[in-house]
């Protein structure tokens, strides 16, 4: 990996990390948080789904380590990143991120969030309790990311990364 990628992926994680602590809403019982989805959507398409994961990881760490996230970042972040850009690289067309990213965070991080949820963090939950919170930040975020990457990718630093 070059110097010029890891850069980008820093500036992502310090956007995601930023956005999250300035753009929330309710959902539920829960915050959602969907700079993050929009990273993600965004990273998936202009990088490719092992950057968006590990886009993903970082910012779900920072977030943990600065207490402005819980440990659920992790699987909701890196689900739905890293389908987000394994259905991107297959079909090369920017509504396969997003589905990605819905499906992986808004579906299956929901599945992996329960014992997670109850090994590291001592709760007792069903994934229905995740189901709505996760799908709509990752709605909202996703709908964020498809409006922006087209955007992204007709400026010039933004070609080339994958």
């Amino acid at each position: 990996m070059n110097t010029r990628k890891m850069i980008f992926m820093t500036m992502f994680v310090a956007i995601a990390v930023a956005g999250s602590a300035f753009v929330s809403f309710p959902a539920g019982i829960a915050k959602a948080y969907p700079i993050q989805h929009a990273v993600n959507v965004i990273v998936a398409i202009v990088m490719g789904p092992i950057p968006a994961v590990i886009v993903a990881f970082m910012t779900g760490l920072v977030r943990v380590l600065t207490g402005t996230g819980s440990l659920l970042a992790f699987p909701g972040g890196m689900i739905g990143a890293l389908l987000a850009g394994v259905l991107y690289k297959a079909y090369k067309k920017n509504w396969s991120a997003g589905i990605g990213e819905i499906i992986g965070t808004g579906l299956i991080a929901p599945l992996f969030a329960v014992p997670y949820a109850k090994i590291l963090m001592g709760t007792t939950v069903t994934a229905f309790f995740f189901f709505p919170p996760f799908l709509v930040s990752t709605i909202s975020g996703t709908i964020i990311g498809l409006l922006l990457a087209p955007r992204l990718l007709k400026l010039k630093m933004f070609q080339n990364l994958r």
